[in-house]
């Protein structure tokens, strides 16, 4: 088959992933690889880890890559579970669902840990941050969400990271919704583990994690791993060291989608050009749904540019479901509010998706608005 006659999707997916990918990425999948051949560990793997080394930093020398088998969450799972050592305990910050789930792999893991949790609107303050390393001087790590995609709100990263620093604390930042649409530099940020998906702002599809890791904390994760399959120092040496090769059978036609993905985030023009393109789906979405009388959840200083949380009309006859439903029916697909204190709706701007795109989505909007 080819590309041209790949069925278009019945609609776009306007989520924070998996989202809406090109043909393209979506033809590559039609191939069957071997798992043990060279073509696909050493011209597919390898190329794919050296390519998102190089996407992370400019220091690409001092960290290395690898994948993990399964959802975002199974690698940060395999990063809490084999980065903190037994005698560790972890300062979790939280201001959403996705930090909430760090706090809870920590628990199920039964690794120390000190919570630090703020309202879902609201950014981690610097300050109390640096007020419980100095009363807690057990603490060995940090984690934090880059981008809480609860409310689609930035967290202050590279000013938490380098308070961690100052009291000499291992770093792991879940980027899982940002890295690839918005520019950074793990190096630079002081980050020691990174996490990300496949199925994000690189616009791959769902099946594997991966983590970008600062290549000394990496190699003293061997023999912590509380998980067999989720052993991400014995997954990193079998992959480094054995030409690509995956410990367990790799997800094969997602990883290729994956480097096709990589090779069309090179040809938009990288990083950069990817993070405009958001940027101006996301003005263009909010410009758009103010002037329909929608308000936004977060003010602008605190909104990322990968997923905007709306409040819901109050009038009566606004229904999320009925309005999702009506939307799908033009061709758009929307996310659910998750945010515990108000009623709201959510609308990501990321993938293979375009400011056109989103003008036609406002215009759906105005007609049928029923409330």
């Amino acid at each position: 088959m080819k590309i041209e006659e790949l069925p278009d999707n019945p609609y776009l997916l306007l989520t924070p992933g998996p989202l809406s990918t090109s043909k393209t990425v979506k033809a590559t999948m039609l191939r069957d690889w071997c798992t043990w051949d060279d073509d696909y560990n050493l011209n597919i793997v390898q190329e794919i880890r050296h390519k998102i080394e190089q996407l992370a930093t400019k220091k690409a020398e001092d960290y290395s890559s690898v994948l993990m088998q399964g959802s975002g969450t199974f690698a940060v799972e395999s990063v809490i579970g084999s980065a903190i050592p037994q005698d560790g305990k972890v300062l979790i910050i939280s201001n959403g669902a996705y930090g909430n789930r760090i706090i809870r792999i920590t628990q199920m893991l039964r690794i120390h840990y000190i919570p630090y949790t703020v309202a879902e609107i609201h950014i981690p303050n610097l300050n109390e941050i640096e007020q419980i390393l100095v009363e807690n001087e057990s603490i060995t790590h940090v984690a934090v969400v880059h981008c809480e995609t609860t409310t689609g709100i930035l967290n202050p990263i590279e000013q938490i990271t380098k308070i961690a620093k100052r009291y000499n604390k291992i770093t792991i930042v879940d980027a899982m919704s940002s890295f690839g649409g918005i520019s950074m530099d793990v190096a630079d940020w002081n980050i020691d583990f990174l996490i990300s998906s496949a199925n994000k702002c690189t616009q791959g599809v769902p099946g594997f994690g991966f983590i970008i890791a600062r290549k000394l904390e990496l190699e003293k994760c061997k023999h912590r791993a509380r998980s067999h399959s989720l052993d991400l120092y014995d997954q990193w040496e079998t992959m480094h060291n054995g030409g690509g090769k995956w410990r367990f059978t790799s997800p094969t036609h997602v990883v290729r989608a994956f480097m096709q993905a990589l090779i069309e985030l090179e040809e938009e023009g990288g990083i950069l050009a990817r993070e405009k393109r958001y940027a101006e789906n996301q003005r263009t979405l909010v410009k758009g749904m103010r002037a329909l009388g929608f308000e936004t959840l977060l003010p602008d200083a605190l909104q990322s540019t990968i997923i905007t949380s709306f409040i819901s009309p109050e009038q009566s006859e606004f229904n999320f479901m009925h309005f999702y439903e009506l939307l799908k029916a033009e061709g758009f697909i929307i996310y659910p509010g998750k945010v515990a204190q108000s009623d709201t709706f959510r609308i990501g701007n990321i993938g293979e998706i375009y400011p056109a795109d989103i003008e036609r989505l406002i215009q759906s909007i105005g007609k049928i608005k029923f409330w």
